[in-house]
């Protein structure tokens, strides 16, 4: 039986590293599958392993349901070998055109590839749901084209055709960048912001958000609230998340930020 017990209503459970399970309406996602133990080795690409600092909240087993997986690039922490191994074949992965082709050669059958501001949508009855990729880049300059394409994505959930749209932001691993202005204009009521930092280093230069780059990102696009991920998890994460809190409490951007532990849930 899935151990998966999520609160009555609209919810994100916290797995780890950037692992989420998402409830909305007859909805459930879930975002960047790591599923690997404490202790475990991750390979990163471009040379890069690292091992496991945490326990994730759940394993594949104990998962629901899905509509759909959410994937924004194929690394090692974001889709590992036990999501590869245990995951349904056939359940749809939103995510790069890169990531698509490498998971039809792993078997599964119905990856999405969505090039920026493409869209994929759901339907339950009157719900809807919409995943749309929005810019992402995993590294500045050159260093960029040595790593896997990256796709940031804006959830849009309706209970039905009238009601208001409650609006997620996943950003992926990304560093900041002009085109990520262009998501708040497309955008401009986000109500949670889903913030991959980390801080982590390749060839020398930052390739995931640290503290002070989180903070900016807030700033930027300016949701009512904001849950950080992808921190602590591994031995290439060299920006804790109690520098990102301490950023946010001198900066005081406009999201009331919520730090949740693996297992818990933030009521959307």
């Amino acid at each position: 039986m899935p151990a998966f017990a999520p609160p009555s209503g609209n919810s994100l459970m916290f797995v780890g590293t950037a692992t989420t399970v998402l409830r909305l309406g007859p909805f459930t996602l879930l975002t960047d599958p790591n599923f690997l133990h404490r202790g475990q080795w991750s390979y990163f690409g471009q040379g890069l392993f690292s091992r496991r600092r945490t326990e994730p909240a759940l394993q594949p087993g104990e998962l629901p349901p899905l509509t759909a997986v959410v994937l924004s690039h194929l690394h090692g922490d974001h889709f590992d070998r036990i999501a590869s191994r245990e995951l349904p074949r056939d359940i749809p992965v939103l995510t790069t055109e890169h990531a698509a082709k490498r998971l039809l050669r792993r078997g599964f059958h119905a990856p999405l590839p969505l090039p920026t501001w493409t869209r994929e949508t759901f339907s339950d009855g009157d719900a809807r749901l919409s995943v749309t990729s929005v810019p992402a880049r995993h590294a500045p300059g050159p260093v960029r084209r040595l790593l896997p394409p990256v796709m940031g994505s804006v959830l849009e959930y309706r209970a039905d055709a009238e009601a208001d749209p409650l609006r997620i932001y996943l950003s992926g691993d990304t560093v900041i960048h002009d085109e990520l202005r262009t998501i708040r204009d497309r955008f401009p009521d986000l109500d949670l912001a889903v913030v991959h930092l980390g801080g982590t280093r390749a060839f020398g230069v930052l390739v995931t958000l640290d503290h002070r780059g989180g903070v900016d990102l807030l700033n930027l696009l300016e949701p009512r609230r904001a849950v950080p991920v992808h921190f602590d998890d591994y031995g290439l994460f060299h920006s804790p998340v109690s520098n990102f809190l301490e950023e946010v409490r001198v900066r005081r951007p406009p999201a009331e930020v919520h730090l949740l532990q693996r297992g818990e849930y933030l009521s959307l």
